[in-house]
This record gives structure tokens, C-alpha cells and sequence, in this order.
């Protein structure tokens, strides 16, 4: 088996032992205000008929949520681990979940409407992905995910730094994105009508009290030329 899938299936093993919410950084009460906000991006375009793949699932947070869209959604992870914790949190009938190398999908070619994951990609290598990706999209088809900026001084110091990076959770191998390298590579694989928008300055460990001022402040940062360029998160959309 791949390296980094092989060490992903061990990360899977991690995150069950600590707490995959926590790992995350989803159940904080910031964290949950920043959790809703991309399961907006992430399912705003959906609707009742699409066929969904959501790649890496995890545990089913976004799947839990996908759900309730009345679309028909395949939900895959590498892990069984976490796949087993997904299937008890989520039996909504409108949902199957699949172990799946995201290199080497079993489904047919041009098969789903639209593909999603939320901090997904920066875990998988990426040319390969998003060429299985390209290839199990309808013509028309849409991408929509959620992953790390690069950019953003925490999040360079966590993905770089070994002894940081393992300290903070993370699996050996993933990293995170410029946003003009990740544009080409989408471009390379063709995908039109690409989209790239930084945002996301509200930390997840801002004091409750202290939420509503960051968060107005942050959504102003995101619309500054220039600073917005180090916000934690990059918003991804594209088309086949």
C-alpha cells in the first residue's frame, strides 16, 4: 500500500484515541461557530437529486450535515477505523458509506454531480486525487472544498516544523496550500471557472466572550487586500 495512505489509516487510529473533534479543533465554542460557516460552503449548492461524493469523511461531521440536503450521498474515507464511528453517527438513508482509495476510486467515470471535503486534499497527493476526482465528475460537475492556507503564520509554523506538527496532531504527511500552486494544479488537471478565496481569522480558542468582536473583525480582515491573503483557510470551487 502507498506510504501516505498507509500512514493515514494510522492517523485514523490517532484521531479515535483523542478525539477527532478536539484534534480538529471543532468543539470549542469558536470552533463550532467556524465549523458551521464551512458546512455552508460546503453544501450551500446542493439539493435534492444530486449525486454527492464527499471524499474523506471521517467521522461524518460533514456527512451528518450533507445529509439533510435530501441529495444522495457516498461518503469515503482510507480509515475503517474512523468509517465505523461515521456509519453509528449517520444512518440517514440517503447515505453510503464506502471505503475508498482516493487515488483509485471503484465508481464508473463521470458519476457524481459534485465532489466535496472539508481539509481533505492537503492529506492526499494532489495531482492524483484531483485527477480521480476530474474523472469521476459529470460533465458540468463541480468541486467545493475547504483546506489550510499555507500563507498563514500558525499554520506554516504547524505544517513545517516536525516536532510541532506532531504535537499539534497531524499526520506525517499532510500540509497545506498557496492558493495560486493549488489554482494550477486544478488548471493542469482542467478544471474551468476556478475559484480560491482566502478566509477564516477567528481561532478557535478565542475566549467566548471575546467571538462576536473577532468574528466581525475577522470577516472584515477577509475583504483587506493583502491581509487576506494569511487567513487560516482557503475556499476552493471549480468546475469540469
Amino acid at each position: 500500500m502507498d506510504t501516505r495512505l498507509h500512514n493515514e489509516i494510522e492517523h485514523g487510529k490517532y484521531l479515535l484515541q483523542h478525539g477527532a473533534g478536539e484534534v480538529w479543533n471543532w468543539e470549542s465554542p469558536a470552533g463550532r461557530l467556524r465549523w458551521a460557516r464551512r458546512v455552508g460552503m460546503l453544501s450551500s449548492h446542493i439539493h435534492p437529486g444530486m449525486q454527492i461524493l464527499e471524499l474523506g469523511c471521517g467521522t461524518g461531521y460533514l456527512t451528518k450535515k450533507l445529509a439533510g440536503t435530501g441529495a444522495s450521498v457516498t461518503a469515503i474515507d482510507i480509515s475503517p477505523d474512523l468509517l465505523k464511528v461515521a456509519r453509528a453517527e449517520c444512518v440517514d438513508a440517503n447515505v453510503n458509506f464506502m471505503i475508498e482509495n482516493a487515488y483509485a476510486m471503484t465508481f464508473p467515470d463521470e458519476s457524481f454531480d459534485s465532489v466535496t471535503g472539508s481539509s481533505v486534499l492537503h492529506h492526499l497527493d494532489v495531482p492524483r486525487s484531483l485527477a480521480e476526482i476530474w474523472r469521476v465528475l459529470k460533465p458540468g460537475g463541480t468541486l467545493y472544498f475547504t483546506e489550510p492556507n499555507l500563507l498563514n503564520p500558525q499554520i506554516a509554523l504547524q505544517k513545517k516544523i516536525p516536532a510541532l506538527k506532531q504535537r499539534m496532531g497531524d499526520s506525517p504527511d499532510e500540509t497545506a496550500f498557496f492558493r495560486w500552486q493549488l489554482r494550477n494544479k486544478l488548471r493542469a488537471v482542467g478544471f474551468k471557472n476556478i475559484r480560491i478565496e482566502c478566509f477564516d481569522f477567528l481561532h478557535p480558542q478565542i475566549p467566548p466572550p471575546l467571538i462576536p468582536f473577532c468574528e466581525k473583525l475577522g470577516r472584515w480582515l477577509e475583504k483587506m487586500p493583502i491581509i487576506s491573503e494569511i487567513a487560516g483557510s482557503l475556499y476552493i470551487r471549480a468546475g469540469k
